[in-house]
């Protein structure tokens, strides 16, 4: 089941990036990022309402709170790097070196023991991840040049990492009430920087419901990944989770009626095999 789980929190997360990534070349990131961090909390406490929580400690609200700031980074960085139409190399780069940092401090600080199928998996999903996202840019565009947008990339797999790990630690007899901590704290870093950006609100509603929406959406991501990581190791539920690249690809030729490439079908093909590994393991 936890395998499961972390599945389908990559499903979320690679429609939230789908979205998040078309809204970014309307809207301003920063106006995505934020009203989807608002999005996120409205759900995560409606969520961890409805999900009775035994005992809420203080260091449980901490972690939360430390994976929100890591969440925050992440999307507000991400969706700078999609807004500049760079598909191609932010989500690679953050994907794969936030999986990389995961595993290594599950590993060596957390003290995780993947079998040697789940090892093979976790070296299977690093190129997987890298092909997938590297045969386009996912909407046709050609990703500009410059320095940047591999920064922004490799600052957002730090987010993710610091995301994934510090809700992890997070007791399960605390229920959701981490995910909506995280996302408070999100908002609350993120709120100093709209302000510059308020015009930004004059923009249709329907623009911004979907900006709401889309947090929603990670949200519910997050909550699937913490239930996962209750069920399985962190190496292992994170690796899972973070297959979420393959799901733009898939809604590209879906949705937007784009061709995959070989390199696209290999890392498909890899990412299968992968899957497939982790959840024997």
């Amino acid at each position: 089941m936890g395998a499961v789980l972390a599945l389908a929190s990559a499903v979320c997360y690679g429609i939230v990036d789908f979205a998040g990534g078309l809204l970014s070349r309307r809207v301003h990131f920063a106006v995505v990022t934020f009203l989807g961090q608002v999005g996120g909390l409205i759900l995560a406490v409606a969520a961890a309402l409805l999900m009775p929580a035994t005992a809420v400690r203080p260091t449980d609200v901490a972690w939360g709170g430390a994976s929100g700031v890591g969440s925050a980074v992440a999307m507000h960085f991400l969706n700078r790097g999609l807004s500049r139409g760079a598909m191609s190399i932010v989500i690679p780069v953050s994907a794969v070196t936030g999986v990389a940092l995961s595993v290594l401090c599950g590993v060596f600080l957390l003290g995780d023991r993947p079998t040697p199928l789940a090892w093979l998996g976790i070296c299977a999903t690093v190129p997987a991840l890298w092909l997938v996202s590297a045969g386009g840019d996912g909407h046709g565009s050609r990703a500009p040049s410059g320095r940047r947008l591999p920064v922004d990339g490799l600052i957002a797999s730090g987010g993710v990492a610091v995301q994934y790990i510090g809700l992890a630690q997070a007791d399960p007899a605390s229920g959701l009430w981490p995910v909506a901590a995280g996302r408070v704290a999100a908002v609350l870093l993120l709120l100093p920087g709209i302000r510059r950006h308020a015009a930004e609100f004059h923009r249709p509603v329907r623009s911004l419901g979907c900006a709401v929406l889309i947090g929603a959406g990670a949200a519910l991501g997050l909550i699937l990944y913490l239930l996962a990581a209750h069920q399985q190791m962190l190496a292992v539920a994170v690796v899972l989770a973070s297959l979420y690249p393959a799901v733009p690809t898939a809604l590209g030729l879906a949705v937007l009626h784009e061709k995959v490439t070989r390199t696209q079908t290999a890392g498909l093909l890899i990412a299968g095999v992968a899957i497939v590994l982790l959840s024997l393991g």
